[in-house]
């Protein structure tokens, strides 16, 4: 099973075990979906949680889970993932795709030249960036736009792109 991480536990929030979760997906509210959540800790070890409430603030989520009900247990799940199998992601538009479908794609420019593989997508606000990394140089930054990216193909594992001026180191 493919998971997706969709959330940090950062910190406790009261006395009464909730937990503070930085969301780590596009859409905070996708967690007002979620009857239950998997948290995974940083030895792998994984936990599906009951979801009793969920609140936004700012730029995080509260959650209160079942049986965590003191600061202590919410301490506990600090530093924590939360993730979501794929089954469960939401669905993507036109366009759209998932981080982990991106990483280590071939990048290619409209003229047959290799540039590298995707080895991050930077989340910048206005529009995502492919970090591409060739095997020997210095990574190329190309803005997830129309004008750069002509075609994305995860199943045969390959992007093609138009340089503009300028995006090559």
């Amino acid at each position: 099973m493919e998971y997706f991480q969709i959330g940090k536990i950062v910190n406790t929030v009261g006395i009464k075990g909730e937990i503070k979760v930085f969301p780590t997906t596009d859409d905070p509210k996708r967690f007002d979906l979620l009857d239950k959540i998997d948290v995974i800790d940083q030895k792998g070890n994984q936990k599906v949680w009951v979801v009793d409430k969920v609140r936004h603030q700012k730029n995080v989520v509260i959650l209160k889970l079942s049986g965590v009900d003191d600061m202590d247990t919410a301490a506990g799940l600090r530093g924590h993932s939360i993730i979501i199998d794929r089954k469960n992601a939401l669905p993507l538009e036109d366009d759209q795709y998932y981080i982990s479908d991106l990483i280590g794609l071939s990048v290619d420019t409209e003229d047959g030249c290799n540039l590298g593989i995707i080895a991050d997508v930077l989340q910048t606000g206005a529009n995502d960036v492919y970090v591409v990394r060739p095997e020997n140089g210095k990574d190329v930054l190309i803005p997830a736009i129309k004008q750069c990216v002509l075609n994305v193909d995860v199943v045969g594992g390959f992007v093609t792109v138009r340089l503009l001026e300028g995006l090559m180191p």
